[in-house]
């Protein structure tokens, strides 16, 4: 069965694992994926994450979520804000803070796969992928 939205079925699963409070999610990889979990690792929001490669079977990237002492899990929200059927688009000054710098947007543009803060730094705008607060 093909996948329409492999960034939405990541984002699903880090839901999904975040709602069972488990400490490790698989995702099947790709490099976008491979930037996205970089970006939520710079930002503080899972553990870390690394590749498994297989000979058998596709790469997968295994993230490690975060938790905070109470048991609560650090992602509270995560959001697809641009979908096949709809895409968005920032422009570097549109790219405005989420929860007053509490989350973060993660664009694709076309220097790479970056945050909004990074985005205003660089003065880069691009498709708007996903929120996460």
């Amino acid at each position: 069965m093909s996948m329409t939205d492999p960034i939405a079925d990541m984002l699903t699963r880090i839901r999904n694992a975040n709602l069972r409070r488990s400490g490790e999610v698989s995702i099947p990889s790709s490099k976008i994926k491979r930037d996205i979990a970089e970006i939520l690792k710079d930002e503080g929001f899972i553990e870390d994450w690394q590749l498994i490669e297989s000979e058998q079977a596709f790469p997968e990237i295994k993230l490690q979520l975060k938790y905070l002492k109470d048991g609560q899990p650090v992602i509270r929200r995560i959001k697809r804000e641009s979908k096949p059927g709809l895409r968005v688009y920032l422009k570097s000054n549109d790219a405005k803070p989420v929860l007053s710098g509490q989350g973060i947007s993660i664009l694709s543009t076309s220097k790479g796969v970056m945050s909004d803060r990074q985005c205003r730094m660089d003065k880069v705008g691009g498709e708007l992928l996903c929120s996460v607060w």
